[in-house]
C-alpha cells in the first residue's frame, strides 16, 4: 500500500536540509554560510483509515485535511459472528 492520500493523492516531498556555520551578522559575525546539505522528506500527516470505496470498505491512508473536509463515508464497525 503506497504511503499516500487516497483522496487528494498527497504524499512526500524532497528537500533539503541545511547545516550553516559562522555567526550571525546581528550577533556581530561576518555572516553565516551554508556549509553542507543533505536530502530530506517532507512527510504528510496520514492516517489509517477505514472508508467505503464504491461501496466495498477499506482500508486506507487519508490526510489530515481531508479527515477535516469530510470528503469520505466510513465503514460501518467489523462484528464478530457470536458462535
Amino acid at each position: 500500500m503506497l504511503k499516500k492520500c487516497v483522496l487528494c493523492k498527497k504524499g512526500e516531498l524532497k528537500g533539503k536540509k541545511i547545516s550553516r556555520k559562522g555567526q550571525y551578522k546581528a550577533k556581530g559575525g561576518t555572516g553565516s554560510k551554508i556549509a553542507r546539505w543533505t536530502m530530506r522528506k517532507f512527510l504528510p500527516n496520514l492516517q489509517k483509515m477505514r472508508i467505503l470505496i464504491n461501496g466495498h470498505p477499506e482500508q486506507v491512508y487519508i490526510c489530515a485535511k481531508c479527515i477535516k473536509k469530510g470528503d469520505f463515508k466510513k465503514a460501518p464497525k467489523r462484528v464478530k459472528n457470536p458462535i
